[in-house]
């Protein structure tokens, strides 16, 4: 009896070490320790703002211009914010406070988001003392959603301790310390759940996804790993109520220490740019341009003599590498290019013709109004086509239209009728450039593409439809 006791005691043993894995074994993070260190440097920004003639009613004054953000991201900024009635007169009003900062250097450079100082006439921080100093603004980023502002408190200002957020990993615990709807100095936390998210009108910006509760007053606060660095500055969220709903996104602090840089030695940020309309390429288009599996970003369009022009870029190619970076989804391109200064040169992997090869181009500088998309109206001559296997009546493209599209040439649609063309989504003026990875450069020169195209495998055709290119893919049955 006592022995099969001993056997029971020692299988219950082994069951408990088993059941007290690792992963289970560990304690949660206590905070506290890196809460107390770190809130000092954080700071509250409030700002102040005369009142114009036309300013929309019952808008706050300290309320930014966010009419460049989407709706669904605007919520966030706009949804708790203190309204004015329309029938006080007001030339000036007291500070509002609209967002979070945080100290990066003891003579007083602290680092917040653009959109709370946007539009301010006079810019205020308040420290963690209760201190309130008027804030000098050194320069602003609308592009990353980043400001750089300098106070005079004397030289022993608290700040923060600069990490790197290339080294962090999803899964990885986070902190934020900000100031939401007004309450200074709250403190939460989650985990990162992705890195490197593309959000709509933000191509440059590879942002920090994480679960940690971000709401109104926190923009522009840090964020922080659990070695108490900044790893990231919070600036947006998604949300269909205007509150937190499980969505944040923080830009990477390695993404704003070169802002910070470049605002501090010019007041203002240049980034690389290649000169080039890219797209996604799907499971279709990799099988039309010879890849083993979806990957890279597509050149759908080249500026002309834009770098990629220059430095023999084509449309067509699928670029794979960018300075030995892995181009897996087409949104990593930008944020690769745009962390290069103007005038660097980089290497580019890319797939042409099904075969690998490697070209050097020069980068540019992102110009300031990056909208260099051409605009062609549709033809009015006579088709060129009118029985083929796409279902499409085309007519060769005018000299003016290759011109203004900057094409050798090209054919443009008059007539979509049942059949591939119909299917795929084709209309009246789009101009094809490119079929089955060969060039169309007349109306004979499609008919004779047509005429040799494959069955049941996709086939790719570049169509440029109000001044923008893209690749469609479609099969042919037999």
């Amino acid at each position: 009896m006592i022995s099969m006791q001993r056997w029971l005691l020692a299988v219950a043993g082994t069951v408990m070490l088993v059941w007290q894995s690792p992963i289970m074994a560990q304690d949660l993070p206590d905070f506290a320790d890196l809460v107390e260190e770190a809130s000092p440097a954080v700071v509250n920004i409030s700002t102040r703002q005369a009142i114009s003639e036309g300013r929309s009613a019952g808008m706050p004054p300290g309320m930014p211009d966010l009419e460049g953000l989407p709706p669904i991201f605007r919520e966030f900024f706009e949804h708790g914010m203190p309204q004015q009635s329309p029938s006080v007169p007001q030339r000036r009003q007291a500070p509002q406070s609209l967002g979070s900062g945080f100290i990066i250097s003891a003579d007083g450079y602290v680092l917040t988001n653009n959109h709370v100082v946007a539009g301010a006439d006079e810019i205020f921080v308040r420290l963690s003392d209760r201190r309130e100093l008027e804030a000098e603004l050194v320069g602003a980023d609308p592009r990353s959603d980043l400001a750089l502002l300098k106070i005079e408190a004397g030289a022993d200002l608290p700040v923060v301790r600069i990490g790197s957020s290339a080294d962090m990993r999803p899964g990885e615990w986070v902190l934020a310390i900000g100031s939401p709807f007004g309450f200074d100095y709250s403190v939460t936390s989650g985990i990162i759940s992705a890195k490197g998210r593309s959000l709509p009108n933000e191509s440059y910006v590879p942002f920090i996804q994480t679960d940690v509760a971000i709401n109104p007053g926190n923009s522009g606060g840090p964020l922080f790993n659990l070695a108490g660095e900044v790893i990231g500055i919070n600036s947006q969220i998604f949300t269909r109520s205007g509150g937190f709903m499980g969505l944040s996104f923080a830009i990477p602090v390695d993404v704003a220490m070169d802002v910070v840089e470049q605002l501090k030695e010019t007041g203002t940020v240049r980034r690389g740019w290649l000169g080039v309309v890219i797209q996604e390429v799907n499971k279709d288009l990799a099988e039309s341009f010879g890849l083993p599996k979806p990957a890279g970003a597509l050149v759908a369009q080249v500026m002309p003599e834009g770098p990629a022009a220059k430095g023999g870029l084509e449309v067509g190619d699928v670029i794979l590498k960018f300075n030995d970076r892995e181009i897996v989804m087409s949104s990593d391109l930008p944020h690769a290019v745009g962390l290069v200064r103007p005038g660097k040169r980089a290497t580019l992997e890319v797939m042409r013709d099904k075969k690998r090869l490697e070209l050097e181009i020069e980068i540019g500088a992102l110009p300031e109004e990056d909208n260099v998309a051409a605009s062609s109206a549709p033809s009015s001559g006579p088709s060129g086509v009118t029985d083929n296997r796409l279902g499409i009546n085309v007519s060769d493209l005018t000299e003016r239209q290759k011109n203004d599209l900057g094409v050798q040439g090209g054919v443009v649609v008059s007539d979509v009728r049942q059949g591939p063309g119909a299917m795929v989504g084709l209309r009246p003026g789009d101009i094809i450039t490119n079929l089955d990875n060969q060039a169309v450069e007349s109306v004979e020169g499609f008919r004779e593409v047509v005429g040799e195209l494959p069955t049941n495998r996709s086939i790719s055709m570049r169509v440029i439809r109000q001044g923008r290119a893209s690749y469609i893919t479609f099969r042919l049955a037999e």
